[in-house]
This record gives C-alpha cells, sequence and structure tokens, in this order.
C-alpha cells in the first residue's frame, strides 16, 4: 500500500515539475529586476563636461595706428587694451612711447564696438574736452575730430561733462549703445531736441 502511495507522490510530482521550475525561474528574475533598478537609481546621472561650459562672448575691437598688425579683432567679453594690443601683433619701432607710456591704460577693459589707437611717434595726443580716457579707449590723436566725445565708448563722468546731459541721461546714452550716428541719439530718443542740438557739436561715433 505504502509502494503505491509513494508511486502516486512521484507521478504528481513529475507532472507538476515544469510549472514549479517556471515559476522559480520567474522569481529569481523578478528579484534580480528589483536589484538591478535599485542600484542604476543609486548611481549619480554623468553628464559631458562640456554642457556645463557656456559658450564665451566675444566682443569686436578695432586696433589701428603704430601696431604690427592693425584691424578688427574678435575676443573675449571682458578683454583688457593690453590683449588688444597682443592680438594685433604688439606696438611697431615707430609708435609714441610717450603717450603708451602716459596714457594707455593697459589694464582698461574693453566694449564691444571699441577702437583702440595707439599715436606714432612725433603725432601729438590732445585730447580737448574728453580727457585722457577717449585716448584710453581709442581717440586719435592730433585731429580735431577726436577732441569729441565718442558715444560709443565714453564714460559716465565724460558724458555728463556736456551741457545739458546729467547722470540719468549719461545712463540712458550709455544703455542705449551701440550708435551709428549721433543723431541716433535724438532718433532713439535718448535725449530731446533742445539738448542734442546743444551738444551734436562736441560728439563724434566711431
Amino acid at each position: 500500500m505504502d509502494n503505491i502511495d509513494n508511486k502516486d507522490w512521484r507521478e504528481k510530482l513529475d507532472q507538476f515539475k515544469v510549472p514549479i521550475a517556471l515559476s522559480f525561474v520567474g522569481l529569481v528574475l523578478i528579484v534580480g529586476g528589483i536589484l538591478s533598478s535599485g542600484i542604476n537609481k543609486a548611481q549619480p546621472k554623468v553628464y559631458p563636461k562640456d554642457s556645463l561650459v557656456e559658450a564665451q562672448k566675444l566682443i569686436s575691437v578695432d586696433v589701428s595706428g603704430a601696431v604690427v598688425r592693425p584691424g578688427v579683432y574678435e575676443l573675449k567679453d571682458g578683454s583688457r587694451i593690453e590683449d588688444a594690443i597682443v592680438a594685433s601683433g604688439g606696438f611697431t619701432e615707430i609708435a609714441n612711447a610717450e603717450y603708451v607710456s602716459k596714457y594707455l591704460n593697459m589694464a582698461q577693459k574693453l566694449s564691444d564696438g571699441s577702437k583702440v589707437y595707439v599715436p606714432l611717434a612725433g603725432e601729438s595726443a590732445s585730447f580737448g574736452s574728453s580727457g585722457v580716457n577717449a585716448g584710453q579707449s581709442g581717440g586719435v590723436a592730433g585731429t580735431s575730430a577726436q577732441a569729441k566725445i565718442n558715444i560709443n565708448t565714453a564714460s559716465q563722468s565724460e558724458l555728463e561733462s556736456l551741457s545739458g546731459i546729467g547722470p540719468a541721461t549719461a545712463l540712458k546714452i550709455i544703455s542705449g549703445r551701440s550708435y551709428q550716428t549721433i543723431e541716433d541719439l535724438f532718433n532713439k530718443k535718448i535725449v530731446g531736441k533742445a539738448v542734442f542740438e546743444k551738444v551734436k557739436g562736441q560728439l563724434v561715433v566711431y
């Protein structure tokens, strides 16, 4: 009797052997998937270094006069006059050394559209009402036009030296840059007609 019961038990076990095995394999796969998912979540995401670096803004600067390679150069935003001189190949032998020593502020920052001019030896450096800073930001020495204030590069204090231009208007002029002609001051409604007529003879754009 016991032999018959054992035989029946073995036959039943054989019938369910395959389903039991498949169930076990499925359970292993489920547990493995859960563990794998947990490991992946724990790993920090790695981003390419390039995606964290923003594109460097560039500015255009006109360098002329007694430099090796005069021309317009693209420099990094925040560059200084020294960087512009280096980009143009440095000073030539006929550069006005006295002017460079006294008036050219090599540490001055440049803005987009700035002009840097290095006078030749013997060329006079007269800046008129625009002062030394006009020379630092690129005034061409020795011509009457350069005694005027360049509204594209002048500092706030230089603009305030003009008749009828106060701190608020000076800031508006700076915020409205760049200008193609001095008439843009009036056309852009930076200054009124009366003030423009009063100061236009003292202005220049380059």
